[in-house]
């Protein structure tokens, strides 16, 4: 049962991880993805960036796309490196989906709860007696 948690894990850190590359591909004017519209706005309409601010925000996305992959890799192959890697790709992920709050909340929650686990989940487990 172990084994199908980890597994079960990592497809889910690795399909989040792909789900980033939308926002690259729409920002940085690579293709059309339906439901995710090009701007040129960030914090909800409120901070104009222009196009080249939204090639860069795009080009952004890939970073925690990759560290959610590598993620995936890592859990999958017992790497003491997941627990840092996945903090920092959340946290940067988290910093991100803030900004496109109205596109991307749904992964900002995601980003949340990956954190819980990741830092609440050994102590609840040591707390629990487990």
């Amino acid at each position: 049962m172990h084994k199908v948690l980890i597994g079960l894990a990592a497809l889910l850190l690795l399909v989040h991880g792909l789900i980033h590359l939308m926002g690259t591909t729409v920002y940085m004017k690579m293709g059309l993805i339906q439901g995710l519209p090009y701007k040129t706005t960030l914090l909800g309409s409120h901070w104009e960036v222009g196009e080249n601010g939204m090639r860069l925000f795009g080009a952004l996305w890939v970073l925690p796309a990759l560290g959610f992959i590598l993620s995936a890799i890592a859990l999958i192959s017992g790497s003491a490196l997941i627990q840092p890697l996945l903090v920092a790709t959340a946290l940067l992920s988290l910093l991100l989906t803030l900004l496109d709050w109205s596109t991307a909340y749904a992964g900002a929650i995601v980003n949340v709860v990956i954190l819980c686990v990741v830092l609440l989940g050994p102590r609840l487990l040591a707390w629990s007696g487990q």
